[in-house]
């Protein structure tokens, strides 16, 4: 029993997961650490909260809007890797960050870094899907992989709160230190990628699927009512860029704590994520249904209406208590997203539906991040509460939806 149970452990597909989850880590490890600064530095070269909503609003939108582009593009070229090349490639303008006070410059490099994002994730997630399919489950895999991912993004803003709590300092000299020393994780990712692409053509983890015409496919109901929902509910999500300047803003936090509590949710991410895989296979195989998985998101509409109570409050303990929220949140749409995805599409279609589900994703991210940052300049956040309570209610109607459709699906 032992012995089958090792076996099953470190199959090849389980250790190309692995691999997946250690690349992502450190990608997460180089751009999440980033992002949880950003706001932070621009704030020191004195640019105001709605031109960093607008900024991260766009290089969301982008970094989303070009996956569609980038997921048609890899299912019709099959170049899945080249992909995941370019795109982990791109990583390396974030370290360059540190060399410039440049705003115009730093807007060209956060832009880039999300454009590299879009690249990648299409074909990453194609591959990640069709080694896991029929072997060890979607759920897991993608809630592993998340896992190990945000382990990076918990680690990854530590090393600025280490750059700060060492030196003692908070300035802009300090911000560019961190952002330098990400050059380590960028080399040390391309050297795992490296290595899985090879794992992956030695063990010929991907079989090769029968060509169809591409034009005769068409996405099912089921995808964009999944798509619309999990719209909705991410337009009323409160970007981490809006809180972060928040906590600066208002002098809540010090530096060196907003990363820290940053970091914190992130691992919040990572358990959740684990969590809600396993519960996403669960529900599926409970259900007989490849959609019955989705029953686990019931919750998300009415937890995200929490955010802007607790994180845009004066209250220490309520704003953390918002973070952990924000973490679990993070982590559910993570892990079931990418799942649900590869359980409602076919192979050959994949790249496409993932580019369409992120161009949609990203929208709501732009729509909801520009706004609330805007109406965090005005001192309104009644309103940002209200658009919140607005979008997810339109959210739970989807949600209805859905379920009917995956109780009477035969898929």
């Amino acid at each position: 029993m032992i012995n089958m149970e090792s076996k099953k452990r470190f199959t090849p597909a389980v250790t190309v997961i692995l691999l997946f989850g250690i690349i992502s880590l450190l990608g997460d490890v180089v751009y999440e650490s980033a992002r949880s600064v950003n706001s932070q530095y621009l704030n020191l070269l004195g640019v105001s909260a709605a031109k960093v909503g607008l900024v991260f609003g766009i290089g969301e939108f982008l970094g989303y809007f070009l996956r569609l582009i980038a997921g048609v593009w890899s299912d019709k070229s099959g170049k899945y890797w080249m992909f995941m090349f370019v795109g982990y490639g791109m990583l390396l303008v974030v370290p360059f960050m540190g060399f410039t006070m440049n705003w115009n410059i730093l807007v060209v490099l956060i832009l880039m870094e999300r454009i590299g994002k879009a690249l990648r994730n299409p074909a990453k997630d194609t591959v990640l899907s069709c080694v896991a399919e029929n072997q060890v489950g979607v759920g897991f895999a993608f809630g592993l992989q998340e896992a190990l991912d945000q382990i990076g993004a918990f680690a990854g803003p530590l090393i600025f709160t280490a750059v700060f709590y060492f030196t003692g300092k908070n300035g802009i000299v300090q911000y560019q230190i961190g952002y330098k020393w990400l050059f380590i994780a960028v080399i040390f990712l391309m050297l795992f990628l490296t290595y899985a692409y090879r794992r992956v053509k030695r063990d010929e983890l991907i079989p090769a699927v029968a060509k169809r015409e591409f034009q005769t496919e068409k996405l099912k109901p089921i995808f964009w009512i999944y798509t619309a929902f999990t719209f909705f509910c991410t337009l009323g999500f409160v970007n981490f860029s809006v809180i972060g300047y928040h906590l600066k803003d208002k002098g809540l936090m010090s530096d060196g704590n907003i990363t820290l509590l940053y970091s914190v949710a992130m691992i919040v991410d990572a358990v959740t994520a684990l969590f809600i895989g396993k519960a996403y296979d669960r529900i599926k195989a409970k259900t007989g249904k490849k959609t019955g998985g989705l029953l686990v998101l019931a919750a998300i509409p009415f937890i995200t209406l929490l955010l802007p109570f607790l994180t845009l409050s004066g209250s220490i303990p309520l704003i953390i208590a918002g973070m952990m929220i924000f973490g679990i949140i993070m982590g559910t749409h993570e892990t079931v997203m990418r799942s649900a995805i590869a359980d409602i599409t076919p192979f050959h279609k994949r790249g496409t539906s993932y580019g369409v589900f992120n161009t949609a994703y990203g929208l709501a991210l732009f729509g909801g991040s520009a706004l609330m940052g805007w109406v965090y300049d005005l001192n309104q956040t009644g309103i940002i509460i209200a658009f919140t309570g607005v979008s997810e209610v339109i959210a739970v109607l989807f949600y209805f939806m859905m379920n009917r459709m995956v109780k009477t699906s035969q898929l």
